[in-house]
């Protein structure tokens, strides 16, 4: 019964997390926010909201391995599995800004975050408002120096022609279906763990946190498939960041997170870090500059080493 419920949880948060998605995005197109600003903000904020809420679900219901796991997991499968699928689909040749900025960017937010993480084995509110003065920092550094790299293409298919009682009800349904999804996904997934004898820490980096990057895998492929330009690694960076920096930040806030297992500094953090600089060498050991099948294949080797080392 744990399992299902973990897959019904799994299910109800893909689910709300794309309805809250299209609300969202038609609500700013209805109001007319410019797409770059969208692209920025409301595209990598909704699609953190899975991460979100279960985060701020399992911190509150006093799960603090579940709600730090997830955003380790998540942003390891991530990297690993999800940019390791798409490159395997369609390699992915990436611009010099890429290891000059984005690369850079993220090691130094992954750097703080360990930090913060490792120093006391806790993260309070103080260490919340840190990350969110951090996130904000970085919203202002994409709104001022990287606006003509966003790609609307990401937000082209959406139509604004939506009414508002439409645009309600799906971002009303989707935050109901992410809250229901996060406590049924929580309470399986603790009964589980401690039914097979495994700690809190392991079923969250894996099984919850492959399940908040499903919209993640889904909503690339999808792109794929269209040949829309919006998917880059990018995104998928900036996704790592806005969990590290906003979604902890804002967990840690409403309830900090205390007596973590030792595992995630002693094991998961630093495979964190090192999937994270793994990037940069991968990318200069091709020669066309650019992620393709072979790097796709090394990644999904390095994520799938990591979840059998877990169990």
């Amino acid at each position: 019964m744990d399992f299902i419920a973990i897959c019904i949880g799994l299910v109800l948060l893909i689910k709300g997390g794309e309805l809250l998605f299209d609300g969202s995005i038609a609500f700013s197109l209805k109001m007319d926010i410019p797409k770059f600003i969208v692209g920025m903000t409301v595209v990598s904020i909704a699609t953190s909201a899975p991460e979100f809420i279960v985060s701020i679900q399992a911190a509150l219901m006093n799960y603090p391995d579940l709600a730090l796991g997830n955003v380790i997991g998540s942003n390891l499968a991530n990297i690993a599995l999800v940019l390791g699928i798409i490159i395997i689909i369609t390699p992915i040749k990436v611009d010099k800004l890429f290891y000059k900025i984005d690369w850079p960017v993220m090691m130094v937010v992954t750097l703080i975050f360990v930090f913060l993480v490792s120093k006391d084995n806790s993260l309070g509110k103080m260490d919340g408002i840190i990350l969110l003065i951090l996130l904000i920092i970085y919203f202002i550094f994409l709104f001022f120096f990287q606006r003509n790299r966003i790609d609307d293409s990401e937000v082209n298919s959406f139509t604004s022609d939506f009414s508002f009682s439409k645009i309600f009800s799906l971002m009303l349904f989707g935050a109901f279906f992410l809250w229901l999804g996060s406590e049924v996904l929580i309470k399986g997934s603790v009964n589980l763990a401690s039914q097979i004898g495994i700690s809190e820490r392991i079923i969250s980096v894996s099984i919850i946190a492959f399940g908040t990057s499903i919209p993640e895998l889904s909503t690339s492929i999808i792109a794929i498939i269209n040949k829309e330009k919006g998917i880059s690694i990018g995104n998928l960076i900036g996704s790592n960041i806005i969990d590290m920096l906003g979604v902890i930040g804002i967990t840690v806030i409403i309830a900090p997170i205390t007596n973590l297992d030792q595992g995630f500094v002693n094991n998961d953090l630093i495979w964190m870090i090192s999937v994270a600089f793994l990037l940069l060498p991968l990318l200069f050991l091709n020669k066309k500059l650019e992620f393709g099948r072979i790097e796709g294949i090394i990644l999904i080797i390095v994520y799938l080493v990591f979840i059998g080392k877990l169990f």
